[in-house]
């Protein structure tokens, strides 16, 4: 199936009093970025996140959140520095005797200074908390995956309808032609009787300007170009899997194609055709960039 490089999964896991979670979000990215965000005492897991993300996503800038909660209450605890309280109550009484001041430092006022009072997360084996995380971990992937799956579809179902639209204005150059040669046969005819009178037309000094003008004018191998780049698109689409970088090369190459259209068109319709067909693809290369 197509995917969109947008989505957001979310996936919990209870282990005892423990409860994981993880949350993944994604934008469009040219390649792969992860980026983990997980509580301190859980970082030497991250190269574990990483390598199962990469099971599920292939490009996207992907965010990946991990929290707990411990419901018993456990985990943290309170340490407290004497010898950071007596460096700083030093400190105050030096200050007061330096400046003539009174000396009223309380418990409470040493109890605020940075590092007298230290809350500390009990020590935890990361390692033993894995296979919960992964648990949570895997729920989010898959969930996020489905997430964009579903968007993929709305993404495909919206290229094709431009495909189609592309494949009318193909269509519209090509049918319009054989009519531009043969007004531009009349034309020359006119021109030509307008000045010479009723002397006889020379067909084939008219046949050769008619083949030089025809040669300048004619976008045939421009529009079946076009028209393959139409059907890969759609094989791509069809055949599901990480193809945007795929679908944005052939972009290219279809307005590639449609430029020298536009170049060669001396005829209004074929520039006014040109033109759409241009609008319709880049409107593909912009839809293709949600594609992962």
């Amino acid at each position: 199936m197509i995917r969109s490089m947008t989505g957001f999964g979310r996936g919990e896991f209870q282990q005892g009093t423990r409860k994981f979670c993880v949350e993944i979000r994604s934008v469009n990215h040219r390649y792969l970025d992860v980026s983990v965000k997980l509580p301190r005492r859980y970082y030497a897991l991250e190269a574990n996140l990483r390598r199962v993300l990469k099971e599920y996503v292939e490009r996207g800038k992907t965010d990946v959140y991990v929290t707990y909660e411990d419901t018993a209450g456990a985990g943290a605890s309170i340490r407290y520095d004497e010898s950071a309280a007596a460096a700083y109550l030093e400190h105050f009484r030096q200050m007061c005797a330096s400046l003539g001041v009174k000396d009223d430092v309380t418990a409470s006022v040493l109890g605020a200074c940075p590092d007298v009072f230290v809350q500390e997360e009990e020590r935890e084996d990361a390692e033993a908390a894995w296979p919960a995380i992964e648990q949570a971990l895997r729920t989010a992937c898959e969930n996020f995956v489905a997430a964009r799956e579903r968007e993929g579809e709305h993404l495909k179902a919206d290229l094709i309808d431009k495909l189609d639209r592309m494949l009318v204005c193909v269509g519209e150059v090509e049918e319009r032609y054989p009519q531009i040669l043969a007004q531009y046969r009349q034309r020359l005819t006119d021109k030509i009787r307008e000045a010479l009178g009723d002397v006889a037309l020379d067909e084939a000094r008219i046949n050769a300007e008619i083949v030089i003008f025809a040669d300048k004018v004619c976008t045939d191998e421009e529009t079946v170009r076009l028209a393959s780049h139409i059907k890969a698109m759609r094989a791509e689409l069809s055949g599901g899997g990480a193809v945007g970088r795929k679908l944005d090369f052939i972009a290219q190459e279809m307005n590639r194609e449609a430029n020298t259209i536009l170049s060669k068109a001396n005829d209004l319709r074929t520039s006014e055709t040109g033109i759409l067909l241009k609008t319709e693809i880049e409107k593909v290369r912009e839809q293709v960039q949600n594609i992962e």
